[in-house]
């Protein structure tokens, strides 16, 4: 029988005199505990279902991985590169890419008779993936885009409907400025889409892939590019080493030269913004963890203190100071405990409530969401209850020894 852990549960479940100090000194400890692990769950929670929602709204516009020719990814003016279908088989069978799409960009002004407003018009097919467009769609349908004829559809952001006074059903017309001539394409709305995110609302609307084509003049098989989804965005450095030793620096059949970013590099500005959240987290858990491992110090010595003739009765009856210390961690281990299951009942709670009711609203302006995201990752609630246990237990080892101060003589006259 383990002689420490038997002790520390007779002494947890004595309820004796409940004048005693140690009462209410447990109970600050547990709570203690709770409401640390509790604020620690939330935040990780919080801020991961902020980074990534905000990471896949960026990602949704640009996808992980982009192949583009060489001169496009130094400038903003648009370069063709041949994407057919041989190319799209090399990208497929790429290590850890998912899915290929292609795509193409022209720049234009749409114009109403009160308005008007410059925007890229960004040509996708049949092939592209629109569960994005389709999960932030405010209004309206998305149409089946073609690669092979033009239906003159647009699916167009909130702000540009905003702005332009447009809605779904209506038509307007288009302008593309190009070095000989000035195009002019007339195009039915037909979705309003909204991401909150200002930078990419206000520049993207979309229509088929074949009508971006020829308003470049480009041949078919060319396109501003192709977007890869990997398996693994974790691993996506990885993927796209890979994609720079199989396609990067070759040539297609138009003398173009191949070459590619993920969406980090495209956008360094967002992610670098999303990682610093990482900080607020690790700065909140520190805090969090001293509170709860000072109130159970605190804790523990009101229960040495007040359990002195115990500890003397004990020490004189031959027990070990080794033994009496592992007594009162024990007992430690099970306030602990206490206040883990509650910390994580009332973190949990709190977090489910906001998943499924969206309770406490944001300005997307601001924050690009309209409710607080939340993002319930249980193998990271997991390490923070271990990590929470091992740190309190570690820092009450110190305050222990104040048992080996004991003298049995002494003590027998403590009250």
């Amino acid at each position: 029988m383990n002689f420490p852990l038997y002790i520390a549960k007779k002494i947890y479940n004595d309820k004796g005199d409940r004048k005693k100090v140690s009462r209410p000194a447990i109970k600050i400890a547990t709570l203690g505990v709770a409401i640390g692990l509790a604020v620690m769950i939330i935040s990780v929670c919080v801020v991961l279902g902020f980074k990534h929602s905000i990471r896949d709204k960026v990602i949704g516009f640009g996808s992980h991985i982009q192949v583009e020719d060489i001169m496009a990814l130094n400038n903003q003016d648009q370069y063709p590169i041949c994407i057919n279908d041989s190319m799209v088989n090399v990208l497929k069978g790429c290590w850890g890419i998912k899915h290929v799409q292609k795509y193409a960009l022209k720049q234009g002004i749409l114009k109403t008779d009160k308005d008007f407003l410059g925007i890229m018009f960004k040509g996708i097919g049949p092939d592209y993936d629109i569960n994005f467009l389709k999960q932030n769609l405010k209004s309206g349908e998305i149409p089946k885009f073609s690669d092979s004829s033009s239906q003159n559809k647009l699916v167009i952001s909130q702000i540009m409907a905003s702005k332009l006074k447009l809605k779904v059903g209506d038509k307007v017309f288009a302008y593309f400025i190009s070095k000989d001539d000035v195009r002019a394409r007339r195009f039915k709305i037909s979705g309003i889409y909204q991401t909150n995110m200002t930078k990419f609302d206000q520049t993207f609307c979309y229509t088929d892939i074949y009508t971006a084509i020829k308003l470049n003049g480009w041949e078919n098989d060319q396109c501003s590019g192709a977007e890869l989804q990997v398996k693994d965005f974790s691993r996506l450095n990885e993927v796209e080493n890979v994609i720079v030793k199989k396609v990067n620096r070759t040539i297609d059949k138009y003398g173009e030269t191949y070459a590619s970013q993920t969406i980090i590099d495209a956008n360094p500005q967002v992610f670098a913004w999303l990682n610093l959240l990482d900080l607020n987290v690790w700065v909140i858990m520190a805090l969090m963890i001293c509170v709860a491992g000072f109130t159970m110090i605190s804790g523990l010595l009101i229960i040495i203190l007040e359990r002195t003739t115990m500890i003397g009765v004990l020490k004189a009856l031959g027990a070990k100071n080794k033994t009496i210390r592992h007594t009162f961690l024990w007992f430690a281990v099970f306030i602990i405990g206490k206040g883990l299951i509650i910390g994580d009942a009332l973190g949990l709670g709190l977090l489910f409530l906001q998943k499924y009711t969206g309770l406490i609203k944001l300005d997307p302006t601001t924050y690009y969401v309209n409710t607080v995201p939340i993002e319930i990752n249980i193998p990271f609630i997991i390490i923070i209850n271990v990590i929470t246990l091992i740190i309190s237990i570690f820092v009450l080892i110190a305050p222990s020894y104040l048992i080996s101060h004991i003298h049995p003589a002494r003590s027998m006259h403590f009250e």
